[in-house]
């Protein structure tokens, strides 16, 4: 004969204590997970974004350089 059991669902052999100790661990074990998660996501989004911008996935470059010199003009 199978045994009436007071808890909903498939039986865990957990009583309600345990269960709820558990639940406790699990749910702070994720949420310090996704906040190191999110945490990563920023850093590596500020490195190096990974949606392009208006240009593209060209790296950016600069037309006139410190160390280089004006272009000679013509007139």
């Amino acid at each position: 004969m199978i045994e009436k059991d007071d808890g909903i669902g498939v039986r865990t052999y957990l009583t309600a204590e345990e269960a709820k100790d558990f639940h406790k661990l699990f749910m702070l074990s994720f949420i310090i997970f996704t906040v190191i998660a999110i945490i990563a996501h920023i850093l590596v989004w500020q490195w190096r974004p990974w949606l392009p911008g208006p240009n593209g996935y060209a790296t950016p470059t600069t037309t006139a350089s410190a160390d280089a010199p004006a272009p000679a003009t013509h007139s």
